[in-house]
């Protein structure tokens, strides 16, 4: 029996200031010489120096609308979750295939549970190794990027500080804490130390914690993540990251908004861990046209899509990861993709109107179906 011959979709990114596309001219290649067809929209590729003629010459077809992509496709493939714009395309027994962060966002929720389609999502796929390959990539984007935009908002004239996150001889360094001890974390405090900062990382795994203490430099200090040594440590911090990770669920606030007044006045924070719903009692989300507001004089930066700046390194990175879990998808089908492949069946998050990601179901107080 011949596989199925999938229609695969790419429609252009709309959230705001997101340069990322969900496919690369390889991809397209892979999937036509499997016999295939790619839809791509116009311009899809643009923000990360990809042009239609490039997709167009590996066998896409060019579709100037989303509408259209959305109609067609068996299997929609993008980057971020679809938009409240978006929401009304989404048809029943479709597969869409994204970054979809449900705990963070109910509306979103329910819109996926009442159009029908199955929302498999990068984020909790999860090896058996308990490895989460589709987000691993954009997590070190993510914390690499946290330092660069951390030494820039520390600046004076972006209302930070005023402080150089290295210091100079005879001045002291910035003070940078890292709550979490993960890819996000583990990038941050390479960064940090880099550049010459003092960097404590906090983690409740405390041989993750051992790990990091064996490989980093010295000047990251290694400390167990717990309320007491937090406060302990707010009034000698420049700079926080917010690099926390439940996966699937909503990110659990280490600092409360009270606890923001024991801050130096104009220390910055960076919480990279707001797709998740933030780390910071008095995060919220912004967009990169906008990443900063101040809070109890201290400055937030609070991105949803942080390595959609840097789009053209993040989507080749993402792209690495995913094109492999399309593919399976396409030659296979849903059913069988999902049976044959445990990590793909965690991805599943909603499947015909029912949640199928325990993490989801809990965070909303929802019933938890099965995946097939």
């Amino acid at each position: 029996m011949a596989p199925p011959t999938f229609v695969i979709g790419v429609p252009k990114e709309i959230k705001t200031d997101e340069y990322r596309v969900a496919m690369i001219p390889v991809g397209v290649e892979e999937l036509t010489r499997a016999g295939h067809k790619v839809l791509i929209q116009t311009g899809a590729g643009l923000g990360s120096g990809i042009a239609d003629e490039q997709y167009a010459e590996h066998g896409a077809e060019l579709v100037p609308s989303a509408d259209e992509i959305w109609k067609r496709a068996d299997l929609v493939v993008k980057v971020k979750e679809p938009m409240p714009s978006e929401w009304p395309l989404l048809k029943a027994g479709q597969t869409v295939f994204t970054y979809f962060h449900f705990a963070a966002d109910r509306s979103l929720t329910d819109a996926v549970l009442q159009s029908g389609i199955t929302a498999i999502a990068y984020e909790t796929i999860r090896t058996p190794n308990g490895g989460l390959p589709l987000l691993t990539p954009m997590s070190e984007v993510a914390g690499r990027m946290s330092i660069q935009q951390g030494a820039k908002y520390l600046e004076r004239p972006q209302e930070g500080r005023g402080i150089l996150l290295g210091g100079v001889a005879g001045v002291l360094p910035a003070n940078v804490l890292i709550l979490g001890g993960g890819v996000v974390g583990a990038n941050a405090a390479k960064v940090a130390a880099g550049l010459g900062a003092n960097v404590i990382l906090m983690d409740i795994n405390v041989d993750r914690l051992r790990y990091i203490d064996d490989v980093m430099p010295p000047n990251v200090t290694t400390l167990y993540s717990d309320r007491h040594n937090i406060l302990e440590c707010l009034p000698r911090t420049d700079l926080l990251i917010g690099a926390v990770l439940i996966p699937g669920a909503k990110a659990p606030f280490l600092v409360r908004r009270e606890d923001l007044k024991r801050m130096p006045r104009r220390a910055v924070i960076i919480d990279v861990a707001i797709d998740q719903g933030g780390c910071v009692a008095t995060s919220r989300p912004t967009t990169h046209s906008k990443p900063t507001y101040i809070e109890e004089d201290v400055v937030h930066y609070c991105v949803t899509n942080m390595p959609g700046a840097v789009g053209r390194t993040s989507t080749y990175a993402l792209t690495n990861v995913t094109l492999p879990y399309v593919l399976q998808l396409a030659k296979k089908g849903y059913d069988r993709a999902v049976r044959e492949d445990s990590a793909l069946a965690q991805g599943v998050n909603i499947r015909k109107g029912k949640v199928t990601n325990p993490a989801v179901a809990d965070t909303f107080n929802l019933p938890c179906a099965g995946v097939l």
